[in-house]
């Protein structure tokens, strides 16, 4: 069919040509559109509950409140110029319709205004909420964060709407600066591979249609559903890589037709027949990792699934179509641009005939220490840590971070130290005696918790000098239950703080050490989370650290079904392709190898803090969900090419040792140029600011590189020795892979 496919473009180039050229007009289009792109939301989590409870206890909703924090080296923020300057600053706010609320030191309640100091650091905080949806915010909060002018105090703001606005900027310039060092590295491979620009250019030039034509798809999505920032990047360092390596294998295979004696048509045609079918069978393997991520439905992944998924479809398709129409309309011009001092064309070298040789004498002795330092990578996987990301993982120059900082060091009652435990009753009041007692007794337990430094809520009274010693239970609770004349107005200004309706909160303060170790916030958000009855009352518990623990279940919940789901169809496709039940089998056990070793990696490299990476952190919680879907299917872009020129060479001689050094000399040296492109594609992106992008660029270039030496030229030569004649059985039903007439005749052959 890809054989009728390639000639009938080869008659219909122009055509070709047009409508691909109308298409990319209206990518273009789309992309000058714009779109919305936002956070990374996973929806329905408790944490998120428990979130949206306390913003109506509070009156300010999280999402869209930002902290100003202003700080002077001289002056403490009680002092008149102090205050003067931070009221004059924030006086064009109060006039701003797009703002709802401030809050700040001068105009807040009797317990916050000393949250809202810090004499040490001489800094004071201003709570400053946003009007409208949570997109709404963050387009409006440039302007907002324009008018704010701290005079002679030092200003920066930080929370979720300026994370999110510094992000999509580093975002921007991380994905301009990556494709500005991936595109001539690309460029460069693919001349000395091609040795002639014309053809060296065909795989950038449709690589790069490939992803705009993606990414002007996912940014139009993000009208209509909410996109996370990391997609267009994920999408365009996938895309590009997938489309150069696709278009590569298929210009590569039309010059050799062409070295052969073929005339163009037939070369196509071949060609088509040939790498095209590879590339079909590529580009399905790589549809179902990213597949994989809609079984993780309502969060960001999914959407991340389908980006990538639509941009791997475009390059097969770009691949298929344009480029063959490309190759007819150049003809000979193919070879234009010829390097100087050497052949347009070469024969496959023999190194990698002998390479094949080399391990096929001694399969075992290859196998062992290979399988040894697979297994020896992978180790410091075990002990992978996760949590989410935030401000943090922003580049310290970054405003939000330098905010997070301060608020993390200075106020971490209100930074990522605090977690909110929500007890909502089915009836009003909160406050009867019963329930009164049963959340005094909560927050008691709460306090005694390992890693909890103060609990904050309407039955814990902040020490007072005038107290010789702590109010007793029973003189607490009779002072918020039946406040006397002179306390009533106190206990009404703090219930407007904890309580509203059947709903009251506890806030709770970590250790600055228990906050900063994901696997001690994590314990501690268990702990709360082991007796769920207040009263008659309910308990959720929110906060970043609820958060990691919510986010890192959700996604080990549904891991098992995407990663059955990734390689059962990666299975079947390779049985498909090849007629072979072992050779799948074989190709999933190696992958897994592969990913394993990434994963240890990884961990030693980000968590631990090696290399490059001078501040270890847990990694993202969607990090080791990305990598698996989307390495799982790269991968498998060279396997699918080896073992069909493998099938070739066996349906032609029936000899399995021949089969397998055909194979890898005719392709080894195409997989390590196409790994070559990848890893420079993958490792631009481990130059971004962001570590989840960081990482993720590393980690698939890693990959990519295990791949195409370890794993391609070892493992699979060394395996496919050891099986023989067993790597092409099939059950009859199936259709096994046809053998030459000598084979079929049990004819004596060179090797198995």
């Amino acid at each position: 069919m890809l054989e009728r496919l390639g000639a009938f473009i080869y008659d219909h180039r122009r055509l070709t040509i047009v409508i691909a050229i109308l298409y990319l007009v209206f990518a273009a289009a789309l992309l000058v559109r714009g779109g919305h792109l936002g956070a990374a939301r996973i929806a329905g989590l408790e944490a998120d509950r428990a979130t949206e409870l306390a913003d109506t206890v509070t009156g300010r909703r999280e999402e869209t409140t930002f902290a100003v924090v202003f700080r002077s080296d001289t002056l403490s923020p009680t002092d008149p110029r102090f205050v003067a300057a931070m009221a004059e600053s924030l006086a064009p706010l109060r006039a701003d319709p797009a703002v709802e609320s401030i809050t700040s030191p001068e105009d807040a309640s009797t317990f916050l205004i000393e949250r809202l100091r810090d004499e040490g650091s001489k800094t004071a905080l201003a709570l400053v909420t946003l009007s409208g949806s949570a997109e709404d915010a963050l387009d409006r909060y440039p302007a907002v964060r324009e008018k704010i002018r701290g005079g002679e105090l030092s200003v920066v703001c930080t929370g979720t709407i300026p994370y999110l606005h510094d992000l999509a900027d580093v975002l921007e310039h991380d994905l301009v600066r990556a494709e500005l060092v991936s595109l001539p590295l690309a460029l460069l491979v693919l001349l000395l591979v091609f040795r002639t620009a014309v053809a060296a250019a065909l795989p950038v030039v449709v690589g790069g249609l490939a992803v705009l034509g993606g990414v002007s798809i996912v940014v139009a999505l993000s009208r209509l559903t909410p996109i996370a920032q990391y997609t267009v990047n994920i999408c365009s360092l996938i895309g590009f890589g997938v489309a150069i390596d696709y278009s590569l294998f298929l210009v590569s295979r039309y010059r050799e037709e062409l070295a052969a004696g073929r005339a163009e048509r037939d070369a196509l045609a071949r060609s088509m027949g040939t790498a095209g079918r590879a590339i079909a069978f590529s580009g399905v393997a790589v549809g179902a990792g990213l597949a994989g991520l809609f079984f993780f439905e309502g969060s960001y992944l999914s959407v991340m699934g389908l980006g990538g998924s639509i941009v791997v479809t475009l390059a097969v398709v770009f691949a298929l179509t344009l480029l063959p129409a490309l190759l007819a309309a150049l003809g000979p011009r193919i070879h234009w641009g010829k390097l100087p001092g050497v052949e347009a064309t070469r024969a496959p070298g023999r190194f990698w005939s002998a390479t094949a040789r080399w391990v096929m004498r001694r399969p075992v002795l290859v196998l062992l220490p290979t399988l040894a330092s697979l297994l020896l990578l992978a180790a410091p996987s075990a002990r992978m840590r996760l949590a989410a990301a935030d401000a943090t993982v922003l580049p310290t120059s970054a405003e939000a971070r330098r905010g997070m900082d301060v608020l993390d060091s200075s106020f971490p009652a209100l930074g990522s130290a605090r977690v909110s435990v929500v007890a909502r009753f089915p009836s009003e009041p909160v406050l009867t005696e019963a329930r009164a007692s049963a959340l005094y007794d909560l927050s008691r337990r709460i306090a005694k918790i390992p890693g909890v430094a103060a609990v904050e809520s309407i039955v814990d009274r902040p020490p007072s000098p005038y107290d010789d010693e702590p109010p007793s239970k029973e003189e607490l609770l009779d002072s918020i239950v039946h406040p006397s004349e002179l306390a009533a107005p106190l206990v009404e200004e703090a219930k407007k703080l904890t309580v509203k309706g059947a709903v009251t909160v506890l806030f709770v303060v970590l250790e600055p050490d228990t906050a900063k170790s994901a696997a001690a916030s994590e314990r501690v958000v268990r702990a709360l989370r082991s007796e769920r009855g207040v009263a008659d009352g309910e308990l959720l518990v929110g906060g970043k650290a609820a958060r990691d623990v919510d986010a890192t279940e959700f996604l080990v919940s549904r891991a098992p079904r995407a990663a059955a789901f990734v390689v059962g169809v990666t299975f079947i496709v390779i049985l498909v392709l090849l007629r072979s039940i072992v050779l799948p089998l074989k190709a999933v056990l190696m992958n897994a190898l592969s990913i394993g070793a990434t994963f240890g990696a990884m961990v030693w490299v980000f968590q631990d803090g090696h290399l490059f990476v001078a501040d270890g952190r847990p990694l993202e919680p969607t990090l080791p969900v990305l990598l698996f879907c989307v390495s799982f299917g790269l991968s498998m872009d060279y396997e699918v090419l080896m073992l069909a020129r493998m099938k070739e060479g066996w349906e032609r001689t029936g000899d399995n040792g021949a089969a397998v050094e055909e194979g890898l000399q005719n392709t080894a040296g195409l997989i390590t140029s196409a790994a070559a492109i990848m890893v420079a594609v993958f490792g631009a992106f481990a130059l971004a600011r962001i570590v989840l992008l960081q990482a993720t660029g590393t980690a698939l270039a890693f990959a990519i590189a295990l791949d195409a030496t370890l794993v391609r030229a070892l493992l699979v030569p060394a395996t496919m020795r050891l099986f023989g004649r067993a790597n092409w059985w099939a059950p009859p039903w199936l259709g096994r892979a046809r053998s030459s007439p000598a084979a079929e005749r049990g004819g004596p052959r060179r090797r198995t």
